[in-house]
């Protein structure tokens, strides 16, 4: 009697039947397609499978798509970030190099106006250029120190000008250097004229970058708006006369009272000193 055949000896029969098969198919489908008898119909089946496949391509890219863009947009971002902080670093040294350039600029004018002070007779007034190297101020106090002192010629009382006008006195000396109250510091009062007849008045600081407020105008003096207010020569000869002072900034009369009300801005760019002169003045007498 036979033995029965194995089952697993009957299905790996009939896997090589039909992968001979399969071989077969695919010969007879290669040759008729090589002689174009199956030409039409190949290209039929892949254009349904491409048709077939194509919302899958789609559905696909529009997943993996954004996902791309992410990465590919981090990668930039990071660059862009790089590059946006490289150039503020630029730009915060090109801002550095104009104010340095602003700032050497203002002094070299200020240095070309002390040659030429239009106010002072150097020839009898002999002067001493400084350096402003601090400044201090509070809400009334305003003063500058300069690095020129008692071994340079600087004597305490001393008046001391920019190239525009008054910037006030000096009122503290060491070996090097010099301490000199603004006409804006609360203490300061300057004896000013003002009009055609060089009527007095007086200019006092109310702090630093306050206007000056000039006492001793009468209601309706010949005193106008954008006047130009000069060192008198009087108030114990503090300071020599026609020296600039302040513009007068605005002028109001009151009813009640007997004087007008009267502010000034001084003409000396006391909040940006770089050099001053120091006048070696003595009062006559």
């Amino acid at each position: 009697m036979a033995r029965p055949r194995p089952r697993r000896a009957r299905r790996v029969r009939r896997t090589w039947l039909r992968v001979l098969g399969l071989v077969v198919v695919s010969a007879v489908l290669v040759t008729l397609d090589y002689r174009g008898e199956l030409h039409g119909a190949v290209n039929a089946a892949r254009r349904s499978t491409a048709d077939a496949l194509n919302p899958v391509e789609r559905a696909v890219d529009d997943v993996l798509h954004p996902v791309g863009h992410f990465f590919a947009g981090a990668v930039e971002y990071g660059s862009l970030a790089r590059q946006n902080a490289e150039l503020r670093l630029e730009l915060r040294r090109a801002e550095g190099q104009v104010l340095r350039l602003g700032t050497e600029r203002r002094e070299l004018d200020q240095l070309a106006r002390l040659e030429h002070l239009p106010f002072v007779d150097v020839a009898t007034i002999p002067t001493v250029t400084a350096e402003v190297i601090g400044q201090s101020s509070s809400n009334f106090e305003a003063t500058v120190t300069l690095d020129k002192g008692q071994d340079d010629g600087v004597a305490v009382g001393m008046p001391v000008v920019d190239g525009l006008g008054l910037v006030g006195r000096v009122v503290q000396v060491a070996s090097h250097q010099a301490t000199v109250e603004l006409i804006t510091d609360s203490r300061s009062v300057v004896s000013v004229t003002y009009g055609t007849a060089g009527a007095l008045a007086a200019a006092s600081g109310q702090g630093p970058g306050a206007a000056l407020r000039v006492d001793y105008v009468p209601n309706r003096a010949p005193i106008h708006r954008g006047e130009l207010l000069s060192t008198s020569g009087e108030q114990l000869g503090l300071y020599p006369p026609g020296i600039p002072v302040a513009r007068v900034q605005s002028v109001r009369s009151t009813a009640a009272g007997t004087q007008a009300t009267v502010s000034a801005r001084p003409v000396a760019d006391l909040g940006s000193l770089g050099f001053v002169d120091v006048l070696a003045w003595e009062p006559p007498g």
